[in-house]
């Protein structure tokens, strides 16, 4: 990544210069050293500066007319009460845009293990996988209704038709009508009933290896492998009820990306850190830490819902229908992305999607006319692999 920045708009680049000249000496902020951290698929951009001391601090850079940071910073603070490391607000130019925020690291879990890694020896990440978990379950133990926005059948509903809007009609050219119309109406049907019908929690919407940083005095920041078992035991008593993560903030993974937060199913962030945007595991690991994220869940009381709490394999469907949902609104997503954003690196992933589509509808009888259509329009033979039990 370059060190220069770009920007756009001159009025906002001088604009910036003032904002960060204004606070360099409060901040103790070296402003000749301001360079790109990141960028994401919204608007809102990411640089590091360093300070005198020879730390760094990131700078959050959203154009008010597209990006509402209002959100960032009350849900930066539900998760800080749970004992979640996420950045800590420094200052913030609500009517400008710009925000200086604590710098958690720079090396995502994604980078850390790096797919061309991963797939030759996925146990080997166990560890840093159950430190994902640990950050999770804290969250989730938080949780309210009515603090963050619900994740109803409205709005799982508008996602869902982003794959016939974005992937099936910009993308692949179809005709989303008449029969394959239908198809879709009664596949979404049955999506938002499955899911709806799971217990609601705080959720994140985008917990994923890409969101999350390893710290810099972790080994694993360092190209090491995490030692088995250094994920913390959920076990212990926390304040208030809620589990905190164990170690200090040097020591924990730290979540970012947390903007979109919403009250929803319990089933969807460990299906999103599962069935990564752009990370693929074999189902052995995905089950593995599945298993170990239900048994620490069930012990802090986030699965007693129906026959959850005794039954792995109840759960497991749910989080497969969970998961169905997300793909299809990702695929739809990332056409987007592409097609209206000219973003083409996301499409890119789509195959991805498609394929973990295509895994779950295979499993189950009612979804058979959405693996049809999905294997019409990708031709693609189709394959029937019948899930056992109860559907």
């Amino acid at each position: 990544m370059s060190d220069v920045l770009i920007w756009n708009d001159p009025a906002r680049a001088r604009a910036f210069a003032l904002w960060l000249a204004g606070l360099a000496d409060a901040q103790r902020l070296r402003t000749n050293t301001v360079r790109p951290a990141s960028a994401d698929a919204s608007f809102r951009r990411y640089f590091r500066v360093d300070t005198q001391e020879g730390e760094s601090r990131i700078i959050m850079d959203a154009p008010p007319e597209h990006e509402d940071c209002a959100a960032f910073v009350r849900i930066a603070g539900l998760m800080q009460t749970a004992g979640l490391n996420v950045p800590r607000i420094l200052t913030w130019d609500q009517a400008q845009g710009f925000m200086l925020l604590t710098d958690l690291g720079a090396q995502t879990m994604l980078e850390v293990i790096a797919p061309e890694r991963a797939a030759a020896a996925p146990s080997a990440y166990q560890s840093l996988y159950l430190q994902a978990v640990d950050a999770l379950l804290p969250w989730q133990q938080a949780s309210q209704p009515d603090v963050l926005p619900p994740y109803d059948e409205a709005l799982l509903r508008r996602e869902l038709e982003l794959f016939p809007d974005w992937y099936l009609a910009q993308h692949r050219g179809v005709a989303v009508q008449g029969p394959l119309r239908e198809t879709l109406n009664q596949t979404f049907d049955l999506i938002v009933r499955r899911v709806l019908a799971a217990p609601q929690v705080f959720v994140h919407r985008d917990f994923m290896p890409r969101n999350l940083i390893v710290p810099s005095r972790s080994p694993a920041a360092h190209g090491a492998l995490l030692p088995e078992g250094a994920a913390a035991d959920l076990g212990r008593p926390g304040v208030g009820g809620i589990v905190p993560p164990a170690g200090s903030d040097e020591q924990r993974l730290g979540v970012l990306d947390f903007q979109d937060a919403v009250y929803g199913p319990i089933t969807y962030d460990i299906a999103s850190l599962m069935r990564d945007a752009f990370l693929s595991w074999d189902e052995e690991f995905v089950l593995d830490i599945t298993i170990r994220y239900w048994e620490r869940a069930r012990k802090l009381g986030l699965m007693d819902f129906e026959d959850w709490s005794r039954d792995f394999g109840s759960f497991w469907r749910a989080v497969e229908w969970m998961g169905l949902q997300r793909h299809l609104k990702v695929a739809g997503i990332f056409a987007r992305l592409t097609l209206r954003d000219g973003k083409p690196k996301y499409l890119a992933d789509a195959p991805r999607f498609i394929g973990y589509i295509r895994h779950t509808a295979a499993r189950y009888r009612e979804l058979t006319p959405l693996l049809k259509l999905i294997d019409q329009v990708e031709d693609t033979p189709t394959q029937t692999a019948w899930s056992f039990g109860r559907v």
